[in-house]
């Protein structure tokens, strides 16, 4: 059995479990459109979904061991660390940047780091997938999100 079945064999059981306890979460005795146990039982389900996905998608990817063996220590953890690092920062300046340029930056050095060379592209969805995020977060759902630089 693959990696990938074996992963997709315990992520599949762990969202089995999510899903009972997403299911055990008492409903809101004020009724409203969405009640507080529709996100976890969605997230549970497309869990469930994904990892059946993982199970039955071909191994494409193979390395060959002349390749892997040629990656040093530092190759292996380079990109833990580089991606780490980046997320320490964007909470540090979430505060005084704000929602979305923090996660445009995230998204757009983080994406260049792993190799993605469209910038047009990049920056397009760097940009709008923050920017989509905070104005249904914040007009929407009123979640207050920081604005930071930008009158938004």
């Amino acid at each position: 059995m693959s990696a990938n079945r074996i992963l997709a064999l315990i992520i599949g059981l762990l969202s089995v479990a999510y899903l009972w306890a997403a299911f055990q979460i008492p409903v809101f005795p004020i009724p409203r459109p969405i009640d507080s146990d529709a996100f976890p039982k969605l997230l549970g389900v497309l869990m469930l979904g994904l990892s059946v996905w993982l199970f039955f998608e071909r191994d494409g990817t193979t390395v060959l061991p002349e390749e892997e063996d040629a990656r040093t220590l530092w190759d292996r953890w380079r990109s833990v660390v580089v991606t780490s690092v980046a997320i320490v920062i964007y909470a540090f300046a979430l505060g005084w940047m704000g929602f979305v340029l923090a996660s445009f930056l995230l998204t757009a050095g983080l994406t260049w780091f792993y190799g993605f060379r469209r910038h047009a592209i990049n920056a397009i969805v760097s940009l709008a997938v923050p920017l989509g995020l905070y104005l249904v977060m914040t007009r929407f759902m009123n979640i207050h999100l920081p604005a930071g630089w930008l009158p938004i």
